[in-house]
Parts: C-alpha cells; sequence; structure tokens
C-alpha cells in the first residue's frame, strides 16, 4: 500500500543527509590530500564513497517502491555492460530517468564510476550535487562558448579513468513534455525534418564535441530508450518515496564507436537519425503494445542496497542515540528547538532535490494547432 510520502521523507530524509554529509567530508579530504598526488587513486577511492551514497537511492527504487526494470538488449551487449567505456545517449521521459540509468550502472558494476552531462545548478543541491561533482561530473551553463570548453576539459580528464565507466548524455537537454514536444514539433516542421511524436529533436553540438574528443577512449556507444508501462504513471520522486511501484522498458543498442562518420556533420545526422529510430520504437509500443524485438535479459536486484541502507541505519542509529544520550538534548527546549529546526532543515533539503527532479508543468496533449499544414504533418 502506498503511503504518504511526508511519513517517509523526513526518517529517509534523514539518513541520506547525515550519511551524505559523513562521505561528502571524507570525500573533501581524499579530494586534497591524494587528488593533486594521483587522480588514479582519488577515483578509485571516490568511486567507493560514491557507490555506498548512492546505493541508498538505489534501495528506495529497487527495494522500497520495488520499480521493475525490463531490460531489452542481445545478449553480447548483455554481457560487455559495465566492461567497457561506454558514451550513452538517452531520451528524457520521466523525472527519473537518470534513477533508472544509475540502478542499471550498479547491476552492471560501474555505479561509482558512472558520470553525467548535467545543467550546472545540480552540482549546487546539497549532498546530492556535491556528490556528483567529486565524481566529476560535467556541468554545463547552456552557453556554448563555455560549454564547449567544459566538455573538451572534462573529457580529456577521463582519459585516466582507472575503471571501465559510463558518460551518459541526454542529447534533448531537457525532459519530455508535452509543451516541449509541440515546440520540438514546430522547429522540425520549419527544418523540414520528420516531425517527432513521443521524442524531442536532439540538439548535437554536445554530442559531436563528445564522439570527436573521446572516440580515441570511448569505443562504443549505448543507444538507450526508456519508456514507462502504458497502464501505470510516470514515475516521480514523490511516488518513490511513498512506495508506488512502476514497470521502466529499457532497450539499449550497442554502436562502435568505428561506425560513426569521421566528419562533425555527418556524426550529428547519425544522432538526429537515432533519435528517429527511438521515436518510431515508441510510437510502435504506443500503437501495438511491442516494445522491442530485442531479447529480454534476467536483470536481478542485488541486495546490496539493503546492506548499505541497513549499515548506514544502525551507525547512524548508533551515533545518535550517543550523541542525545551525552549531550541531553531533549531534556531543554532550546534542545527541542534546536532539534525541530534540524528536522525543518531536513524537509527543506529533500523538497529541494524532490522539486529539482520535476518536470515543467506541461500543457494538455491534444492541445490544437491551428495551421492546417502542420496539423496534416503532425496526423502523418
Amino acid at each position: 500500500m502506498a503511503l504518504p510520502a511526508t511519513f517517509v521523507i523526513l526518517p529517509l530524509g534523514t539518513l541520506f543527509i547525515l550519511s551524505g554529509l559523513i562521505v561528502n567530508v571524507i570525500q573533501v579530504v581524499i579530494f586534497v590530500l591524494f587528488r593533486p598526488i594521483s587522480r588514479y587513486y582519488y577515483r578509485k577511492i571516490n568511486k567507493v564513497l560514491t557507490e555506498i551514497l548512492w546505493l541508498e537511492l538505489i534501495w528506495l527504487v529497487d527495494w522500497w517502491a520495488g520499480v521493475k526494470i525490463e531490460l531489452y538488449t542481445d545478449s553480447e551487449t548483455f554481457e560487455l555492460l559495465g566492461r567497457e567505456n561506454a558514451l550513452l545517449i538517452c531520451n528524457h521521459r520521466s523525472d527519473i530517468d537518470w534513477l533508472i540509468g544509475w540502478t542499471l550502472a550498479q547491476r552492471s558494476g560501474c555505479l561509482g564510476s558512472t558520470v553525467a552531462i548535467m545543467k550546472k545548478e545540480v552540482k549546487y543541491l546539497p549532498v546530492l550535487g556535491w556528490s556528483m561533482w567529486f565524481a566529476d561530473f560535467l556541468f554545463l551553463e547552456r552557453n556554448w562558448a563555455k560549454d564547449e570548453v567544459t566538455l573538451k576539459t572534462g573529457f580529456k580528464q577521463q582519459v585516466q579513468n582507472p575503471v571501465p565507466f559510463w558518460m551518459a548524455l541526454f542529447v534533448e537537454g531537457t525532459r519530455f513534455t508535452q509543451s516541449k514536444l509541440l515546440a520540438a514539433q514546430d522547429f522540425a516542421i520549419s527544418r523540414g525534418m520528420p516531425v517527432p511524436k513521443n521524442v524531442l529533436v536532439p540538439r548535437t553540438k554536445g554530442f559531436v564535441t563528445a564522439v570527436t574528443q573521446t572516440r580515441t577512449f570511448i569505443p562504443v556507444i549505448y543507444d538507450c530508450t526508456f519508456i514507462v508501462s502504458k497502464t501505470e504513471p510516470s514515475p516521480t520522486m514523490t511516488r518513490i518515496f511513498r512506495g508506488i511501484p512502476c514497470t521502466v522498458k529499457v532497450q539499449v543498442k550497442r554502436h562502435s564507436m568505428a561506425e560513426l562518420p569521421e566528419t562533425a556533420d555527418g556524426i550529428a545526422q547519425w544522432c538526429k537519425d537515432t533519435f528517429i529510430a527511438k521515436d518510431a520504437l515508441l510510437e510502435k509500443y504506443n500503437t501495438t503494445d511491442i516494445f522491442s524485438e530485442l531479447e529480454l535479459q534476467e536483470v536481478p536486484r542485488p541486495k546490496i542496497s539493503i546492506l548499505v541502507v541497513v549499515s548506514w541505519s544502525c551507525l547512524l542509529g548508533y551515533l545518535l542515540y550517543k550523541f542525545f544520550k551525552w549531550s541531553s538534548l531533549l531534556s531543554t527546549w532550546q534542545g527541542i528547538l534546536f532539534t525541530v529546526l534540524f528536522l525543518v532543515i531536513v524537509a527543506v533539503v529533500m523538497e529541494t532535490l524532490i522539486h529539482s527532479s520535476q518536470s515543467e508543468h506541461s500543457k494538455p496533449t491534444n492541445l490544437p494547432i491551428q495551421d492546417p499544414i502542420k496539423q496534416q504533418l503532425l496526423q502523418t
């Protein structure tokens, strides 16, 4: 049975924030002591620290909400997941696509070595954003003159990554909503491009830069397509906290970097063609209930996330018990006020984290298009 989110956000939020602050402090120490000397050992240590924090979110998906992930891919790709450097290009359908990606990365053994290209505001998020910064995520300002330098510098830093890593790129640049789809359709019509129905038009500059800068040390591209089961609502962090399950279907196609053209225009067109194929795949699912012709792989839910959550709970529970016993904090009104203030801060931080993952409110799906030519194109 689904629970009111407020009943679980405070205790789980307290666990995540306190454990996260401990991890962040350790990350600061190794950043100062190890990174200047050896980026190799810094990343090895930070991979472990990152995983013991992010596994709490994996536990939320896997065991608290019981989200089911159906992975469709061929057996060769399935065997290679987590064993090679890969550039991931994904459509952006729901508020937790990034978390679904982390869950797949964890099951493939490369959660702590996963990096992503994200908007710069994310790095300021308490605990979560800070951990991403320490993990060498690339943060963009949506100013190409600055972002191009950021990307090229960040890609060069990945050359010496000591373990196989995934680099995720949402080339649509934003989450899919109906209002954004209408804008993408107008743009496609104005440029004489195929009109999308289930994806946005990809922004190819970042993808072209990623390919040209990394193809010497990233051998493959994973073309990932996400969709939520049609009979279920799109997952959100609030629904995850309430324990509402859903089924997310993911198709992964593996492409060798050698398959891609050498020219920037050719790479950009390859990306556009890939998203046209994604659109067709999603439209086929909408009309036939068939998502993918690739094999459905058996991906069990590892129990290590349960172990991590239980371990953090026991450690923090013991430390808090000792702290309250030593300080007699709850025996004075000042102590009670301090405790209430701390819980309010936890609530505000968790609300900020949840709000940062939410899509913008979109317009209804049946908005009329006044131009009859556009209407005819969209119906074909």
